[in-house]
């Protein structure tokens, strides 16, 4: 039947993380997406043999700024939501020698002047605990001024990713 679903993709569950928000899973029928990442950074994580994704939508770069918020929503920054992130998947028994990651985000989307720049300053937080933890970065597009959407597939860790300019797709496997 032409346009009919296949089975795999029938039983498929998306996942969707918000602003300031992050998932794992170990579901093979999850694919976890997040959309219009501007100066937001979003960083997708997965270990191929555990068969282990996640990924987390950070807002800003540290939690200094508002440490009630931080408590409340800790994926919102990169100090508190980045290690929080690692806790999970390593429940999910993600091992953090296999885990590769795709960067995206940290553009400079207010017309004008950023002042403030806060897609750059997310981007060198981000840098920093990949650095850290010291995690494979198999590819990252970042800066410019336009947003990102991105979307992992937790059985296969191909990761989609779309742009006002087009369309892409690569494995984290």
């Amino acid at each position: 039947m032409s346009g009919a679903p296949s089975l795999p993709t029938f039983f498929q569950q998306k996942v969707v993380v918000g602003v300031g928000d992050l998932a794992s899973s170990n579901n093979t029928n999850v694919v976890i997406s997040t959309f219009a990442l501007g100066s937001c950074v979003g960083i997708v994580v997965y270990d191929s043999v555990a068969k282990v994704g996640g990924l987390i939508h950070i807002m800003l770069p540290d939690s200094s700024l508002s440490k009630e918020k931080a408590a409340k929503q800790p994926a919102m920054f990169a100090d508190t939501g980045i290690p929080l992130l690692f806790r999970e998947l390593q429940g999910l028994q993600a091992d953090r020698s296999r885990i590769k990651a795709f960067v995206a985000g940290g553009a400079s989307v207010i017309s004008g002047s950023d002042m403030f720049k806060i897609g750059e300053r997310n981007i060198a937080a981000v840098k920093q605990f990949v650095t850290a933890y010291q995690i494979k970065v198999v590819k990252a597009d970042v800066g410019g001024v336009n947003n990102r959407t991105v979307h992992l597939n937790v059985a296969t860790g191909e990761v989609a990713l779309k742009t006002p300019m087009g369309a892409s797709k690569f494995s984290l496997a």
